[in-house]
């Protein structure tokens, strides 16, 4: 039991208009995150006049019908994942009696500490994050939980399953929910307001394709990593639903969260342009601003770790095939379609140099030019080097994108405070976003041991001085 955390109740919510049922089938770009841990979103909202009168009878009431009314919309989020002892590969159903988790609770937590801008411990996200219902049967696609922080503000936050809907669908999804409390609340209208098109999910499987039979591949791959992760063992039932174990997290794990502003990005992109026309492979890097800020991120994680320069090192990120594959994937197409850039062996000595931030940004230019339709075709590729990875290996990867809009979900009561991706505490990743005040700044949320923290935060700092 938290003792920050006083849950209020636990209800289920439905979507408004849920006469039919629906079933659709995963696709390859699903089942590789099935054994994931769940992406743990919390959206933070500053608002002195969220008394708990007002988040009763105001804000919790119009979050819970907007939501059953954007569900109507949504209907897979409020089904289940399944996986029948016939079927080859799994799928979500959706039946008329299916509803979501939605938590309701109150923190004593302080919120201006959560928001800001100094380290803080992680473990104080954990209870504002909704458990995921799964079981070796079935598994939620998502669930929620809305938090006050009496006279500060409150919290909406998501946890949704890795297999069933991507960052780019997510996203649509939250955007969706935040039309509509608005306008509930504007117009003071009832459930099943329209959406803007874009928004309008597209539930059609068949524009992926899949020309090899990647799927049988991927799905084989996936059941050798289980067994792996299993210590050898064969799974006693392949087709459970259940998640990889999670690693413990150490209780001296901070957060904090770097704001990169529009001109710090630019005073690194000019260094690397120096660095890289004075050195003796001149070639031109692609220097855009995920390029830039992921390179500068990766650089700082790796030297604060510090240790032995031989260590085996790593990175990759996820790559949003929709415009990459030939023919493309609508923008709102519902459930996963990302691969992933992953570059592996490197040692942490090639980093931890005088030139390591150019030779991260070459690396990572690379990685991004080399990016084309066959993409789709390389998750393979990736699932071998997860089970080809040396022990004590440090690989970094990326959460969220600075694309998804996050600041621009506002619900009624204005753009969030502050958006963390809590499930990064899971491995050794980093998230990133765009700056709040939406004039092309990055932000970028780290999760590490307080030792290392202080070390990262003082190089971030420092080679910004430069």
């Amino acid at each position: 039991m938290d003792l920050s955390l006083n849950i209020i109740e636990v209800s289920r919510v439905t979507p408004s208009d849920s006469s039919e049922s629906l079933t659709l089938l995963f696709t390859f770009f699903d089942v590789q995150w099935l054994k994931f841990h769940p992406v743990e979103r919390v959206i933070f909202y500053r608002l002195i006049d969220a008394t708990r009168p007002f988040f009763d009878s105001v804000i919790v009431p119009n979050l819970k019908s907007s939501l059953s009314s954007t569900l109507s919309h949504y209907l897979p989020l409020a089904g289940q994942v399944v996986w029948d002892s016939l079927d080859k590969k799994p799928s979500i159903v959706f039946t008329p009696s299916d509803a979501v988790s939605f938590t309701v609770a109150e923190s004593n937590v302080d919120f201006s500490r959560l928001t800001g801008t100094k380290p803080f411990p992680a473990s104080e996200l954990y209870p504002l994050v909704p458990e995921l219902s799964i079981s070796d049967n079935s598994a939620a696609a998502v669930s929620f939980q809305v938090t006050l922080f009496p006279n500060q503000g409150f919290c909406i936050s998501i946890s949704a399953h890795h297999a069933v809907l991507d960052g780019k669908t997510t996203a649509n999804f939250l955007k969706s929910w935040a039309h509509t409390c608005k306008r509930h609340q504007e117009e003071k209208q009832e459930q099943n307001a329209s959406l803007p098109q874009d928004l309008i999910p597209v539930y059609d499987r068949t524009v992926i394709k899949d020309p090899e039979d990647i799927e049988t591949v991927i799905l084989n791959k996936c059941q050798s990593l289980l067994k792996l992760f299993s210590g050898g063992k064969e799974p006693d039932n392949p087709k459970s639903l259940k998640l990889l174990p999670s690693p413990a997290i150490n209780p001296d794990v901070v957060r904090f969260t770097l704001e990169l502003t529009r001109e710090d990005i630019q005073k690194l992109r000019e260094r690397l342009k120096r660095e890289s026309s004075s050195s003796s492979s001149p070639k031109e890097l692609r220097l855009s601003t995920f390029v830039v800020t992921y390179s500068y991120a990766l650089t700082c994680v790796i030297r604060a770790r510090g240790g032995d320069p031989k260590r085996p090192i790593g990175y990759g990120f996820a790559v949003d095939c929709r415009s990459l594959v030939n023919p493309p994937v609508p923008s709102n197409y519902f459930g996963n379609c990302v691969s992933a850039a992953f570059k592996m062996p490197l040692t942490a000595e090639l980093f931890m140099g005088k030139e390591g931030f150019l030779a991260a940004a070459r690396m990572v230019s690379d990685s991004v030019e080399g990016l084309d339709e066959i993409v789709a075709l390389k998750i393979p590729e990736v699932l071998d080097g997860f089970a080809t990875l040396p022990p004590g290996s440090q690989v970094l990867s990326v959460a969220g994108s600075t694309r998804f809009g996050v600041y621009g979900l506002d619900f009624g009561w204005g753009r969030p405070e502050r958006v963390v991706i809590v499930s990064i505490d899971q491995g050794e990743a980093i998230s990133m976003a765009e700056s709040r005040d939406g004039n092309g700044g990055v932000e970028i949320g780290f999760s590490l041991k307080k030792q290392e923290m202080e070390v990262l935060i003082d190089l971030l700092h420092e080679g910004l001085k430069n």
